[in-house]
């Protein structure tokens, strides 16, 4: 007697050319289905941790494309027929992790699509001006991008309609699906690895930081600025296609320090005054590790820092300006000076348990379970890990 075959799932990811936060979603989704391909734009397996770089990795044609290691941004117009491209007729579950193309690939009929998103469209939605914007991109760059924007704008929206259900990373995330898709989607934030600051004494000492990538939305010009107009020294870690603006900006109060390895910035949370993050996030994972290490976080009061950072451990402040975070680093230090002992320990334990909260376990039950509610055909998911 014949059996049926096992339901076949299968997991995709815009492109893999590193290990970020949204490649880190993808390893904790993909450690849920061990036997799950990985389909993407395209792969360069040697940029990823182990556990992706072991999995069946299956790229586009856009592997091929020159230059397209350094340069696939520029290939955007492309990324929607090359995602189309995927052939996945053979699966009964897809699971996309999205921040640009992911969620349009084509499915069979009655299979079934959860995604997974970071972000709509990124560079053609809320983040446009910052990447095409007067000073941002040349003239040519920039009307090209305002001529393709309502044709990439149309095929995203398009695209949704293949999407049975939605998870967003953020409750900001899910206003701008709700606003662009229609869409109703759960809320799953992402989550840090709280491993590497756990046991990592905090000294602090008297400078700031930042950790990230130099792109525009990210206002390390802010930061910069503002350090620079009160004296403070600012640390930061990162590159990006803004740096060499931002080391235009930047004084004596200001060291870059590049790439660092994990080991060298869990140091520099432990020793770090507080944690600057100016910009507004999709959700933001820097200010959990930050946490994570007892660091106090200054933030933009906008986006997905509303979501992680409390008013326990950290301050806000609510105007993209400099004078506005000079106002709030104003109020930090004077609440420092006269913190003592007691007040600076509590801080450290409130920090701590509010990060404890972003695990990787916590992200894994509650995106399994999202999963289980929303699917009806129960027997897709006998491709869950043992134990799910």
């Amino acid at each position: 007697m014949s059996t049926a075959p096992s339901p076949r799932v299968a997991l995709v990811h815009d492109w893999l050319t590193g290990m970020r936060g949204g490649e880190a979603v993808l390893e904790a989704i993909a450690e849920l289905f061990p036997d799950a391909p990985i389909y993407t734009l395209l792969a360069y397996p040697e940029k990823l941790s182990p556990a992706l770089r072991g999995r069946d990795l299956r790229s586009s044609w856009m592997q091929r494309l020159p230059g397209v290691e350094k340069k696939y941004r520029h290939y955007l117009p492309l990324m929607p027929a090359a995602i189309e491209s995927l052939d996945l007729r053979g699966y009964d579950l897809i699971i996309s992790s999205s921040h640009c193309v992911a969620k349009g690939i084509r499915k069979k009929s009655g299979a079934f699509h959860l995604s997974y998103v970071h972000a709509p469209m990124r560079y053609m939605w809320d983040r446009f001006e910052d990447y095409f914007g007067p000073g941002r991109a040349g003239w040519i760059t920039r009307s090209a991008a305002l001529s393709l924007r309502p044709v990439l704008q149309s095929w995203d929206r398009r695209s949704s309609l293949g999407v049975d259900a939605f998870i967003s990373n953020s409750a900001f995330i899910g206003s701008q699906v709700e606003r662009i898709y229609g869409r109703t989607s759960a809320v799953v934030h992402p989550f840090a690895d709280l491993s590497r600051f756990a046991k990592r004494e905090r000294r602090p000492e008297g400078f700031y930081l930042m950790v990230g990538a130099f792109a525009p939305y990210k206002r390390v010009d802010l930061a910069i600025e503002a350090c620079q107009r009160l004296g403070l020294p600012l640390k930061i870690v990162g590159s990006g296609q803004d740096e060499k603006r931002l080391r235009s900006l930047a004084g004596p109060a200001v060291e870059f320090l590049g790439s660092c390895s994990d080991d060298e910035v869990a140091q520099l949370y432990s020793r770090a005054k507080a944690f600057l993050f100016p910009g507004i996030e999709d959700f933001g994972i820097t200010p959990v590790e930050a946490m994570s290490s007892g660091v106090p976080v200054i933030a933009f009061g906008q986006g997905g820092a509303l979501e992680t950072v409390t008013p326990e451990t950290g301050r806000f402040f609510f105007e993209p300006t400099v004078d506005a975070l000079v106002q709030c680093l104003e109020q930090f230090e004077a609440e420092e000076r006269t913190r003592g002992s007691s007040g600076h320990e509590a801080l450290w334990r409130a920090c701590r348990e509010r990060a404890g909260h972003f695990t990787r376990r916590r992200f894994q039950e509650e995106f399994v379970s999202v999963l289980r509610n929303q699917v009806r055909d129960k027997s897709v998911l006998a491709s869950l890990k043992s134990g799910w």
